[in-house]
């Protein structure tokens, strides 16, 4: 199936679009990338920039998940350690972060101070501050109970971590099994019973990446895996790095309730969101090195090749597909 395009005017906007798939990069490539004179090529999970001579990472990131509260977790602690990952992978020390909320008329006040507490104990445990934030109310209807928006400041210590930076001969490592958050988030809204609840994986990867930094890793690049799943993030990363990926379906971690509840559901778990995993560039003679500090669910499910930007995977009959971006909008509002 053809997915839609952006070809004129008169194209509106559609859930697809913020699924971080193929219509979000046309999004971006048509309407925000030109209007600020800026390059895809650029795109990583945040800027780096330079004030003196300290180099800083900078984000931001809109919460809009349905529903707001899901097992291992909620709206709240999801924007915080969201924002906190993406300072992460870019290889700074999250540092101070804002927060913006809309909140609908008629919301409960004590979910939103259950939500409000969440944030806070997730702000303490990556040990960054909350330091400015804004309210907004709009009528009844006219919003979801609340969305939230995060921005974050990190200081960068060592070098800054890019796609561009990785290479041939790179090996690519999972920290840990892949689908949860997405299939939490889909069972609870639609109501599904599995033999085991699924719980969502958000947690912060800050101190992971720093133990790893600190450890003296050569780390190329990491990106946190989120909307579009595992392979959307390859894809991305390999047309910015311009290098092949190939990567072994059987070696990729998926817990089986995961397993199972996407097969049920039609899903691929490889175009799932995460939000508390993260894929991992280093040489082959670092692995064991990266492999050891992230801890046992880690393993490394591909290698980086030299020929074109494209991503393949080996099936568990053994033939290849190419991996593409997802397509069309597959789960809604998962963050």
């Amino acid at each position: 199936m053809s997915c839609p395009t952006m070809t004129s005017q008169t194209e509106k906007v559609l859930m697809a679009h913020g699924s971080g798939g193929t219509l979000s990069s046309q999004l971006l490539d048509t309407v925000f990338l030109p209007a600020f004179s800026l390059s895809s090529e650029s795109l990583h999970d945040g800027a780096i920039f330079t004030l003196g001579d300290q180099q800083f990472a900078f984000t931001t990131d809109t919460y809009v998940v349905n529903p707001l509260f899901f097992p291992g977790g909620n709206i709240g602690d999801l924007a915080v350690n969201g924002t906190v990952n993406d300072l992460a992978m870019c290889g700074a020390v999250p540092q101070f972060l804002s927060c913006g909320f809309v909140l609908e008329e008629g919301f409960d006040l004590s979910s939103l101070q259950r939500i409000v507490s969440s944030m806070q104990a997730a702000a303490q445990k990556c040990g960054v501050e909350l330091v400015t934030g804004d309210t907004k109310v709009v009528e009844r209807g006219k919003g979801d109970g609340v969305f939230i928006n995060t921005s974050g400041i990190g200081l960068i210590r060592g070098p800054a971590l890019s796609p561009k930076k990785i290479q041939t001969g790179d090996v690519v490592i999972v920290s840990g099994d892949i689908g949860r958050h997405g299939t939490a988030i889909l069972s609870e809204r639609e109501g599904f019973t599995f033999e085991s609840t699924i719980e969502s994986d958000t947690m912060e990867l800050s101190s992971m990446m720093q133990q790893l930094l600190k450890s003296q890793v050569d780390i190329h690049c990491a990106r946190d895996i989120t909307r579009g799943g595992l392979a959307t993030i390859l894809v991305e990363l390999a047309q910015s790095a311009g290098l092949g990926m190939a990567i072994d379906e059987s070696r990729v971690p998926v817990n089986g309730f995961v397993r199972g509840a996407c097969e049920f559901l039609g899903l691929d778990p490889l175009y799932v969101a995460c939000e508390g995993r993260f894929v991992l560039f280093v040489p082959a003679s670092e692995a064991k090195k990266a492999l050891q500090i992230i801890g046992p669910a880690a393993c490394i499910i591909g290698e980086v090749l030299s020929d074109s930007p494209f991503v393949t995977a080996k099936t568990s009959i053994g033939s290849q597909r190419i991996i593409d971006k997802l397509s069309g909008d597959q789960l809604p509002r998962i963050c």
